[in-house]
C-alpha cells in the first residue's frame, strides 16, 4: 500500500472505533452499522482528496501478483 492508502485505511478504522465508543453498539447488526459509518468517513475523505488533486488514491501497488499455477501430478 502507498502512504495515502494506509492513511485512509487507518482513518476508517479510527472513525469506526470512535463511533463504537460513543454509541456502544450491541450485537453484530449494530456493530456492522458502526463499521459502515466509519468506512464512510474515510471514503468521503478519499473522494474529496481525489476530486481536489485529480489523482486516484488507490493504486495497483497494493495487489499481490497472481500465483503461478502448479502442474498437478496424477498418480
Amino acid at each position: 500500500m502507498n502512504d495515502l492508502e494506509l492513511i485512509f485505511s487507518m482513518l476508517g478504522e479510527a472513525s469506526t472505533t470512535a463511533i463504537v465508543k460513543t454509541r456502544n453498539p450491541k450485537g453484530f447488526i449494530e456493530n456492522k452499522i458502526a463499521a459502515k459509518q466509519g468506512g464512510s468517513v474515510a471514503g468521503k475523505a478519499r473522494l474529496d482528496l481525489e476530486k481536489k488533486t485529480g489523482k486516484k488514491v488507490v493504486s495497483s501497488e497494493n495487489y499481490l501478483p497472481e500465483p503461478k499455477k502448479k502442474k498437478r501430478l496424477n498418480k
